[in-house]
């Protein structure tokens, strides 16, 4: 499958989740603007790195594609996406975790009620939502899918392994976005699985307590 019957990609965020979706794209020969919030300039070595595929763009460029993966810090989502033009039925990939790092220095480092807090991070409070709920609300008019958020990024280049592909979990309340995202995702070599609407597969992928998170497999 080709960039052209996919459509354009898009990805916000260039640290290790949109870095290394853009090295498995590159890998599969399919086209997208990268972007972060220091500017096109920043990122010159990735996209050296990357080939002529990947591009870099301001955020509005990214966010104009027909496809956008959102791959920014949970706590800079709603800075982020807050400032961008309408989404007018453009598809969104929210790839984003409910986490927030902690100060090496603050009392959260040693807080014995968090079993996160030995990795240098602690669950965001929601209050009481999902992480895709908040997200929609961030995307106004998006059609939003969960995907390419719960896999440990460091393997995301390399999708085919052990003689067989590695599994992607996606889930959305849209059949023709969850589609297309499904039709990226395979493309870029890995197996598709739906775990459904937003409210099920949602929870179910996300870090860091989803029973489906970290789960790295492979259908051989």
């Amino acid at each position: 499958m080709s960039n052209a019957t996919i459509g354009s990609i898009g990805i916000i965020g260039a640290g290790a989740l949109g870095s290394n979706f853009a090295r498995v794209l590159a890998k599969s020969g399919m086209a997208a603007t990268i972007a972060n919030s220091r500017g096109p300039a920043s990122l010159a070595a990735l996209v050296e790195e990357l080939g002529p595929t990947i591009k870099a763009g301001t955020v509005q460029e990214a966010a104009s594609a027909d496809i956008v993966l959102v791959a920014v810090r949970w706590v800079d989502a709603e800075k982020v996406l807050g400032g961008l033009p309408a989404w007018n039925g453009r598809i969104v990939i929210d790839g984003t975790n409910p986490v927030e790092f902690i100060d090496p220095a603050s009392p959260d480092a040693n807080d014995a009620s968090n079993p996160l807090a030995a990795y240098g991070i602690k669950a965001a409070d929601l209050g009481g939502q999902h992480s895709s709920q908040i997200i929609a609300q961030l995307v106004p008019g998006a059609r939003l899918v969960k995907a390419f958020n719960h896999l440990d990024v460091n393997v995301l280049p390399e999708p085919e392994v052990a003689g067989g592909k590695r599994v992607l979990f996606y889930s959305g309340d849209d059949a023709t976005a969850k589609a297309a995202v499904r039709g990226l995702i395979e493309a870029a070599g890995f197996f598709a699985i739906d775990l459904g609407t937003l409210d099920v597969g949602g929870p179910l992928a996300s870090l860091p307590f989803g029973a489906l998170a970290m789960h790295n497999l492979v259908r051989i």
